[in-house]
């Protein structure tokens, strides 16, 4: 942090140095969430202590509601350059400080609802599962070199099943290309904002070179890949924090969330995940999109979907509370402009060759279903949750309320179970030495005061016994040039 501080002062943006201290960021030591969270209230923030990599839509929902979540742990002492796994030190030097930014705090907020809002793929799950897993093999200091392989064979398997670019991974990139790695002010002479650039000495010193290309924002940093094992070799420059707003609102419109409709339903289709759809009179049906039909053919994934099928389990909502509560049963989607009753024996016979007849009963569940469309009996469960609908404005990423969702069926993600970042850290633990703690120990307890020769001395000839911690040399020349 010292040496960052001293770096920034004249390349990050001007917010930056005065954001930490408004944010409760100190050089010479580990940041307390508690002084941060009093520091953040003011600003409208909150920060709170997260197990290592999370999921991304827990991460997205946290910040859209004004919360960072902060890798509760430390680097070891043997990745203080870099990092593979989240630590304190990137999420809160490094996204906190800019936070004193009005207008980027707000862009803060509205990014990640962007991106809790965005639809991923199944394959983007397996992704996040790799990533995860390897920055915890990388970091337990007692993984085998086989370990380490078969982890980042993992993960190249899983970037192979791609089958296409899923609005949550367009989302991260824009993400990454601002909120991590961003540039803003002037093309030839920007200033730093990126959490990932503030974090690291080398990216914050290797961003403003030539080996770097500089391009203005667009949405084309949301089709750009970036590879998190290098040093980036181009970045986005924004003119000014307003200018993040114009991109994230042009990248939101392509997204189901906004476009809703037939777009949305095939784009939930085809992710294969959990996602909600949303109708003009409030009522929100939360489930995996299985199959639509049009009419046209059995399958239809174009437009004029009639008929919708959502497989089980699902959940009805309103407004993002429960309605009708979650169960393990289907959802079927009818486009009708008649209304069906909360109770009773229901019948349809509308022009678009839709027909459908049930009995209805408590929680929008339906018994003895029968729908057909243009003379075709189609394939259905004979009970299901059946919802009738004439618009359907928005079609969105995950269950409306995830927090019942995780309640009731177990978390879609398995990462925020197992104790691999426990293991890890504990690992960590033990393989520093009792001598090595304690000369880190007495450089913090020196810190600021008055420091004799004779103490000086005698820590130098301890640290002669780890010739490779050169943090530590670095600490005793620091007390020694204060003395």
């Amino acid at each position: 942090m010292a040496k960052l501080t001293a770096k920034l002062t004249a390349t990050a943006h001007t917010s930056y140095l005065a954001g930490l201290a408004a944010t409760g960021i100190r050089a010479d030591r580990i940041p307390s969430l508690d002084e941060m969270n009093e520091k953040l209230s003011a600003l409208g923030w909150a920060a709170v202590g997260v197990r290592g990599f999370i999921p991304p839509a827990v991460f997205t929902e946290l910040q859209c509601l004004g919360v960072l979540a902060i890798a509760a742990d430390i680097r070891s002492h043997k990745h203080v350059g870099y990092t593979p796994a989240p630590d304190i030190i990137h999420e809160a030097a490094g996204h906190a400080p800019i936070l004193s930014d009005k207008r980027y705090a707000a862009y803060l907020k509205a990014c990640g609802e962007v991106g809790f809002r965005a639809i991923a793929s199944i394959e983007d799950e397996a992704t996040f599962e790799a990533i995860r897993h390897l920055s915890i093999v990388k970091e337990d200091p007692h993984s085998s070199a086989q370990t380490v392989e078969l982890a980042e064979a993992r993960l190249v398997a899983a970037g192979a099943c791609r089958r296409y670019i899923s609005e949550n991974t367009k989302a991260s990139r824009l993400y990454w290309w601002t909120a991590e790695y961003g540039l803003v002010g002037d093309l030839h002479a920007p200033k730093l904002y990126g959490a990932g650039l503030l974090s690291s000495l080398g990216e914050a010193s290797h961003c403003l070179t030539d080996e770097v290309e500089k391009l203005p924002l667009s949405l084309q940093c949301a089709e750009t890949e970036y590879d998190i094992t290098r040093m980036q070799p181009q970045l986005f420059v924004a003119r000014d924090f307003d200018h993040l707003f114009d991109v994230l609102d042009a990248f939101a419109a392509t997204l189901a969330w906004k476009r809703g409709g037939d777009a949305g339903l095939v784009e939930a289709l085809r992710s294969r995940t959990v996602n909600h759809v949303v109708f003009a009179h409030g009522v929100e049906v939360s489930g995996r999109v299985g199959q639509v039909f049009d009419g046209l053919q059995k399958r239809g994934e174009n437009q004029d979907m009639k008929v919708v099928l959502l497989d089980g389990p699902t959940m009805i909502t309103r407004n993002r509370r429960s309605a009708a509560g979650p169960a393990l049963v289907p959802a079927v989607i009818l486009r009708s402009p008649v209304a069906l009753p909360h109770e009773g024996a229901f019948s349809l016979d509308l022009p678009n060759g839709l027909r459908a007849s049930g009995f209805m009963g408590p929680g929008m569940e339906a018994v003895n279903l029968r729908v057909e469309l243009d003379g075709e009996l189609l394939d259905l469960p004979t009970r299901a949750r059946v919802v009738a609908f004439e618009s359907m404005p928005s079609v969105a990423g995950g269950p409306a309320d995830p927090e019942t969702w995780d309640r009731t069926f177990g978390e879609l993600s398995s990462s925020r179970s197992g104790n691999g970042e426990e293991a890890a850290r504990a690992a960590k633990a033990a393989e520093v030495p009792a001598s090595l703690t304690y000369l880190y120990r007495r450089v913090n307890a020196l810190a600021g005061k008055a420091v004799t020769g004779a103490s000086l001395d005698e820590l130098r000839d301890r640290a002669e016994k780890f010739p490779h911690e050169w943090l530590l040399h670095e600490s005793i020349a620091r007390l020694a040039s204060e003395a």
